[in-house]
């Protein structure tokens, strides 16, 4: 299903209606390729955030997750002692769950690991698709799945490590979110201009 009727004319992937950041998110970010190894945690980590809630909700909370957690820098994350994780229980700009905020510091700590051992997290992460985007080519919303097996071995590996909040449906989605697969729909104005950024 594309959104035809945006007052600019260009034809949208249905899931951010007519919401301007929602659209502006859809229009610059979502489906990019991202190869950077602090930027692929932060998203990993929203997305883990997202669990039970819509994106929109975080996306609207994204700047100030991003002031409190010290800009997503794991190295700082992962030294996050209780204090801290009680000041960010307390703070009504971003979603104050305990085991997603004390998650998030675990998972920290598990990228500095990986990130000591030389095991760069973008490496890791884009090895599962050959270091190149999928491009399923999908023509309607009805072919775009949940979670794949692409999602659900690394969504595997990732609890094997220790990280937390990433099913496969959370990883899923972040793998569309950093544009390890294109899933813009065909018609899309950003289907093409995502597909060559790959």
């Amino acid at each position: 299903m594309l959104l035809t009727d945006h007052a600019d004319g260009k034809p949208r992937c249905w899931w951010p209606g007519y919401d301007p950041p929602y659209v502006a998110y859809h229009d610059t970010d979502w489906g990019v390729p991202e190869r950077d190894d602090r930027a692929l945690f932060e998203k990993l980590i929203l997305d883990g955030f997202q669990a039970g809630l819509s994106w929109i909700t975080i996306l609207r909370k994204r700047e100030h997750f991003r002031k409190v957690f010290d800009g997503f820098r794991p190295d700082l994350v992962a030294s996050y002692g209780p204090e801290k994780i009680e000041a960010l229980m307390a703070d009504p700009g971003i979603v104050r769950n305990r085991a997603k905020i004390e998650g998030t510091v675990k998972s920290a700590g598990i990228y500095c690991d990986m990130m000591a051992r030389g095991e760069g997290f973008s490496d890791y992460l884009w090895s599962y698709v050959d270091g190149r985007p999928l491009q399923p080519d999908h023509l309607d919303r009805s072919r775009i799945p949940t979670e794949t097996p692409v999602a659900q071995a690394i969504s595997k590996d990732l609890k094997r490590r220790g990280f937390t909040f990433v099913g496969p449906t959370i990883v899923y989605a972040f793998m569309q979110a950093v544009g390890m697969t294109n899933d813009h729909v065909v018609g899309c104005f950003r289907h093409e201009e995502v597909k060559a950024l790959g």
